[in-house]
């Protein structure tokens, strides 16, 4: 039977000895000449290259949020040196993933952490490893169950787009309600507990009942909290509170790389998921890699995230908010209002009310002219029945007087 926990063997270190060969056979001169003048053409242009104008895109102001979509967020410009050096060295993978989980996990206060492919990645894994452990046969096996536990116990409520990233292990989900239907579920197949976090406020068992109930009876459980920093406590409020696994993702408010995401928890969970991840070539998460500049930009992104003044940053939403508030609040028939989504997203938003029937403009008018205006603008999903939604906390600086200028343009010409 096929090992994958082998070093590199002779076939492949043949392989591309045989790659290499081929490449240096092409003329030196050849083509250092050729990329020579590729450097040069470049330079030629003169300044930086406007590589989304070259591709025929529009960027945009962003007054929505960290949706995947968009692209996320921003990341810190020390997340971009880190990423840079990386990109300059070699560094042997699995030893670089084993160094940044552990540095993440002494910032965060858990056992052991995973720097994975996002948070989509990290809910495959998480339950990867609570179906495996350690065990080679049944790493090689998935999705195939045979021999495992093959059962997840989710809330009704807590059903979302994302549970297929769990699903693709060959699971079966089992529903519940309450606290009684949850312990009656429990029985020698059940392999795992999950949660997701922003569905609490509907869900009937809440979340620190819920890592109980696991503790109780002996069932890893997995907190999808993937959106849901800031606040910074909540980045070990689950481990605290007893779950034995926890997801964020990396690219929203820890603005580390986009297409990275945190896996949190017990050291023996973690390092299972590991052995189902790349770079082991027979595992399920093997398309599921992260190069090394992804990993060390995310341990970046955790260290300048958990010394981020807060306070100060909470503030200056709040001051983005009024701002635009001000601007809008003077026109007739206007109502503004700053909230905070319970969950996710947690940061200070701004709500906009009228009458459509009055003003003669359709939410979704408004969000049509700020995105085909002049600069582009995208605001928050949802728009409807005379309400739209703005989000700062991704406005850079001098943009949150861009977008109150252009939404009251917008509104006032109504």
């Amino acid at each position: 039977m096929k090992n994958f926990f082998t070093k590199p063997n002779r076939r492949n270190f043949f392989l591309r000895s045989s790659l290499a060969g081929a490449l240096a056979a092409i003329p030196g001169g050849q083509w250092l000449a050729a990329t020579a003048g590729v450097g040069k053409a470049g330079a030629a242009a003169g300044g930086k290259r406007d590589y989304f104008k070259e591709l025929g895109l529009r960027p945009f102001i962003n007054a929505a949020g960290t949706y995947t979509t968009l692209t996320a967020s921003l990341m810190f410009p020390e997340v971009m040196q880190a990423i840079e050096y990386s990109s300059k060295h070699f560094v042997q993978l699995l030893d670089l993933h084993q160094a940044v989980g552990r540095r993440i996990a002494s910032l965060i206060g858990c056992e052991d952490a995973l720097v994975t492919a996002g948070a989509a990645s990290a809910l495959t894994l998480g339950t990867a490893a609570c179906l495996t452990g350690s065990n080679q046969e049944f790493i090689l096996h998935l999705p195939d169950t045979t021999g495992m536990k093959t059962e997840v116990i989710i809330q009704k409520s807590h059903r979302y787009g994302y549970d297929h990233a769990v699903r693709d292990c060959g699971i079966r989900y089992v529903e519940v309600e309450t606290r009684e239907e949850l312990e009656a579920a429990i029985n020698e197949k059940t392999a795992m507990m999950h949660f997701f976090n922003a569905a609490d406020p509907q869900g009937k068992i809440k979340v620190a009942e819920f890592a109980e109930l696991g503790k109780k009876h002996g069932i890893p459980t997995f907190n999808d909290a993937a959106a849901d920093v800031p606040p910074v406590e909540n980045l070990s409020k689950y481990i605290k509170m007893g779950y034995d696994l926890v997801t964020f993702s990396g690219g929203k408010g820890l603005r580390g790389p986009q297409s990275a995401g945190l896996l949190l928890g017990r050291k023996d969970l973690i390092e299972a998921a590991r052995l189902n991840n790349s770079p082991y070539s027979d595992s399920i998460g093997r398309g599921m890699k992260v190069n090394k500049e992804e990993i060390l930009g995310m341990m970046v992104a955790v260290e300048v995230y958990l010394k981020t003044d807060h306070a100060a940053e909470w503030r200056e939403f709040e001051r983005r908010v009024k701002l635009i508030a001000d601007r809008v609040a003077s026109l007739p028939g206007m109502k503004t209002e700053m909230f905070v989504p319970e969950i996710a997203n947690a940061v200070p938003h701004l709500r906009i009310t009228w009458d459509e029937a009055t003003l003669k403009l359709t939410a979704e008018e408004v969000v049509k002219k700020l995105r085909e205006g002049e600069p582009s603008i995208e605001i928050g999903p949802g728009a409807k029945n005379g309400t739209i939604t703005i989000a700062v906390w991704m406005l850079q600086p001098g943009e949150a007087q861009v977008v109150a200028r252009r939404v009251r343009e917008v509104l006032n010409r109504a």
